[in-house]
């Protein structure tokens, strides 16, 4: 669902809970000054580090989703968020949390532009491509078999003659219906 909120309401809008909604994609940075409970979503990416910078926030908590990296960096009040914060996010590392980050393990927190809000959507041009494919391969198949077997191509065009005399006579009965119910 979408609700915009504008003008002073958001004064007194304090926090925000977000718990249990299946989203999915990245933490946009753009959240204020409010209370954030992202937990048990479908979250995916790096915790934006510039969430340190919102010096109002009271309680945090991104635990049960699918986040990687490192945690923010332990200054302001994110030094008062505790291992239950992040628990259930096996791929996260650092303070609080007891793994430590190595260079390998810690994927890039900058995503590159041309995925940017992808969030796992199926690439459409591989779609297209694979669907035609599909398609051209099962028809060729089913024109394969017919010019083969005599038999099932006798069959498939008496069912196709029967399907153009079922709809021929369904259009001429309407038309008739139609134009007795005018008079």
């Amino acid at each position: 669902m979408y609700y915009g909120y504008k003008g002073t309401v958001l004064i007194y809008m304090y926090g925000i809970d977000l718990s249990n909604n299946s989203f999915v994609g990245a933490i946009p940075p753009e959240f204020g000054n409010l209370k954030l409970d992202l937990s048990y979503n479908n979250l995916n990416g790096a915790i934006p580090p510039q969430l340190t910078e919102i010096t109002t926030l009271e309680v945090f908590s991104v635990a049960h989703n699918n986040l990687s990296g490192k945690t923010p960096e332990r200054k302001f009040q994110f030094g008062t968020f505790d291992e239950s914060c992040y628990e259930g996010n096996p791929f996260l590392c650092g303070p609080p949390l007891r793994n430590n980050c190595s260079e390998e393990s810690v994927p890039s927190q900058q995503v590159p532009d041309d995925e940017q809000g992808d969030d796992g959507f199926i690439d459409m041009e591989f779609f297209y491509i694979s669907f035609g494919v599909c398609y051209t391969v099962v028809v060729m198949t089913i024109a394969a078999v017919l010019y083969i077997n005599p038999y099932w191509r006798c069959r498939w065009l008496y069912f196709i003659e029967d399907c153009i005399d079922t709809c021929y006579y369904f259009v001429v009965a309407s038309f008739r219906k139609f134009s007795n119910f005018r008079r």
